[in-house]
């Protein structure tokens, strides 16, 4: 594959996902890391990417550095702040909590209130969210900011929850089929399941319509899952198949 041809299919791979590590694109392209790292730094110099440690990114336009979390946490607000409601009352007074990013997991931090101790996050709203208690020890990974969602992605991430352990992780992902859950983007895949790993106990919330879908990335089956937050539109065959697997799914009034 010629070099123009490698460097289209990167801007075009960025212009879909906003955001790639190096490997992600090696692997797509079926090339070298060191190949890829040339081509963005190209790339770069054209004005069609943005390097960042481990990976590349679209440059920041006004587009793009519009968040789409404000728009998303619009949707199903309802929902969310029911699913957020229900998912606080299980966390127990004094526990320390991982946070996911995204708007569902945000709104479960709004009602957390100063039944935690410590938060771990990588979302900077849930981070901001926190930063003006002295009641709340907060710990926000490092990484690289992901501005699509304002949440902090790549090996720095992956790594402060890879040294950090929790008495709950609450989670939220893309889409939960009945062979597992699934996310948009395997940077958000890598730091989730180091959240995972790292949490005595693991909550996972989706309002209805991340039911009976797959996204791009498949991040975890239900062997390390004891809990799904829904709302009460989530469908209800697949809410069957969750609790016989030994799951616990709680329809938030």
């Amino acid at each position: 594959m010629q070099s123009e041809e490698r460097q289209a299919r990167i801007a075009a791979y960025l212009q879909k996902a906003e955001f790639a590590s190096l490997e992600e694109l090696a692997q797509s392209l079926g090339t070298s890391v060191s190949t890829v790292r040339r081509d963005v730094t190209l790339l770069e110099e054209q004005g069609l990417a943005k390097r960042t440690h481990g990976g590349a990114r679209l440059p920041l336009t006004p587009k793009v550095e519009e968040t789409v979390f404000n728009v998303r946490d619009t949707h199903q607000v309802s929902e969310k702040e029911a699913i957020g409601r229900a998912c606080a009352a299980l966390v127990h007074p004094g526990q320390n909590v991982i946070i996911d990013g995204g708007t569902t997991c945000f709104h479960v931090a709004k009602h957390l209130g100063e039944k935690v101790a410590q938060v771990i996050t990588n979302s900077l709203p849930v981070a901001h969210l926190f930063s003006g208690s002295s009641r709340h020890e907060v710990h926000v990974s490092g990484g690289v900011i992901y501005p699509k969602l304002g949440v902090l992605v790549g090996p720095h991430a992956v790594e402060t929850f890879s040294r950090m352990h929790a008495d709950v992780a609450i989670l939220g992902g893309g889409a939960i089929a009945a062979d597992g859950i699934y996310n948009s983007h395997a940077l958000l895949v890598d730091i989730q399941r180091a959240m995972i790993a790292g949490a005595a106990k693991v909550i996972f919330c989706f309002d209805h319509t991340k039911f009976d879908r797959r996204s791009t990335f498949f991040l975890c089956d239900f062997e390390n899952v004891d809990v799904v937050v829904t709302d009460q539109s989530a469908p209800a065959a697949l809410v069957r198949k969750l609790r016989a697997k030994g799951i616990k799914v709680v329809l938030a009034a």
